[in-house]
């Protein structure tokens, strides 16, 4: 990897936003999951959390444009266990919903830890996620249409986050621990490597602060006979 590439790399982990995040609640077409995903990569969300439909969905690379390989995707059986894991983490729950508590999206602050619940296409969030969240928030609808499409509601609503959040100066220096940027760098700049640890239990090589393995025929000679520590790995999607 170019000296180039890993500054990019860098400069975008450090800009990642460790207390924002997205669930997306039974969103069926695969499009819109890949538009999400875009949308997350763009403010500066490192993890997004899908309800997936129970037909689940289909691969949605090709919409991605590439995003996918950089947020990290946590699949929920259900709204309640993606709302619990916001929760755990000391987020606030926005739902997207039009309801008679909704407030103006622009209305309330995104600077505080906090998800963004979008639901599916046509029914929007279910009434069991509209108990859950703290808050409910809207778009102004000035046409014909009821909505905006799923991923361009998320869009709007995650732009005035990322506004906010831009005034408050969460961009301007890094905000993930320094263990994380150390192996997300490791998994972005060496994928195949962080996809066979993944795919055999194992643990991640002992890494430097610039994500490369620090001692590199060590750890692959401890591969070969068996001696590389073991790790059981969470039920997240990465690519």
């Amino acid at each position: 990897m170019t000296p180039q590439r890993k500054a990019r790399l860098l400069a975008t982990l450090n800009r990642r936003q460790p207390d924002l995040t997205l669930i997306a609640e039974q969103v069926h077409k695969s499009r819109n999951i890949a538009a999400l995903v875009r949308n997350c990569d763009a403010v500066g969300i490192a993890r997004m959390h899908i309800v997936a439909p129970k037909e689940g969905y289909r691969d949605y690379s090709g919409t991605a444009l590439g995003s996918d390989r950089w947020v990290r995707r946590h699949v929920h059986e259900d709204v309640e266990h993606a709302v619990a894991t916001a929760r755990g983490q000391g987020m606030k729950v926005y739902a997207a919903h039009f309801s008679d508590r909704a407030r103006d999206y622009r209305e309330v602050d995104y600077r505080i830890p906090c998800a963004l619940l979008m639901g599916a296409e046509k029914q929007g969030i279910s009434t069991r996620a509209a108990e859950l969240a703290d808050e409910h928030v809207s778009i102004p609808m000035m046409g014909m249409v009821s909505s905006f499409n799923v991923s361009t509601a998320a869009g709007i609503i995650l732009v005035e986050a990322q506004h906010q959040r831009l005034q408050a100066g969460f961009y301007d220096q890094p905000r993930l621990p320094r263990d994380e940027i150390r192996r997300t760098l490791f998994e972005w700049g060496q994928r195949e490597v962080a996809r066979f640890c993944r795919q055999r239990g194992l643990a991640y090589p002992p890494l430097g602060d610039d994500g490369e393995i620090i001692d590199a025929p060590g750890w692959y000679a401890s591969v070969r006979d068996g001696t590389a520590p073991a790790q059981v790995w969470p039920n997240d999607e990465w690519l």
